[in-house]
């Protein structure tokens, strides 16, 4: 029986993805308008400053500084004015009388804002919050589900994981833990492949919370 679920934050609870995409696309639509926000769906899950490293490097550019000030002006922006909740997460978590944690690649002050923004502040207090910044190594890594397994005296039989990457889903199964994939969010648009989460040890992966709920009390 499933006593415990751990979500990820950026793309399972909240459909911030997208915005990350959105606020990178808006970037370089400034230098190359055949650039969309689709381009960068694939980099979901990775912290915000290992993205701007890959697209340094990408896109050779050379004052990195004022790139890295400049995305994270366009994303603080971009987040305060259009974050929503993923669809279906409001309902489910709010129906769900498990514990319930939070494991994420985003900085803790962001994840709280964020659940402020979007209404969910009630349901995770702060201690059941568990961000990068609050580990030595962020996923790919176990790190930071590993201390919100010991931290709280979880056992692993009696949790599951919720995941939206590929990047989180290896983190949890490193964790070990069994984690579901989750492709309720906008950016799993339809040329994206679930392989993505099976190939990472997901159990399953599923488009919306009412199936993964279903499998969750099948656990």
């Amino acid at each position: 029986m499933i006593k415990n679920i751990i979500f990820d934050f950026d793309g399972v609870i909240v459909d911030s993805e997208v915005l990350a995409s959105k606020a990178f696309s808006k970037y370089f639509s400034k230098f190359d308008q055949s650039i969309k926000e689709e381009q960068f769906y694939k980099y979901a899950g990775k912290k915000t400053v290992e993205v701007i490293d890959l697209l340094s490097d990408k896109y050779k550019i050379e004052n990195k500084e004022k790139f890295t000030n400049e995305i994270f002006d366009i994303v603080s922006e971009v987040y305060s004015k259009d974050l929503k909740l993923v669809d279906g997460a409001k309902d489910y978590i709010g129906k769900s009388d498990r514990n319930h944690f939070i494991g994420s690649n985003s900085n803790k002050d962001r994840i709280l804002d964020g659940l402020k923004l979007v209404g969910l502040d009630k349901f995770f207090l702060s201690d059941q919050v568990y961000s990068f910044d609050m580990v030595k190594r962020p996923k790919p890594d176990p790190d930071i589900y590993l201390k919100v397994l010991n931290d709280n005296s979880l056992i692993r039989e009696e949790s599951v994981i919720i995941e939206d990457s590929g990047v989180g889903v290896k983190a949890a199964t490193a964790a070990g833990v069994r984690v579901f994939g989750l492709t309720a969010g906008k950016h799993w648009h339809s040329d994206r492949d679930t392989n993505e989460l099976f190939d990472n040890g997901a159990l399953n992966v599923f488009s919306d919370y009412e199936s993964l709920g279903k499998a969750i009390e099948e656990l």
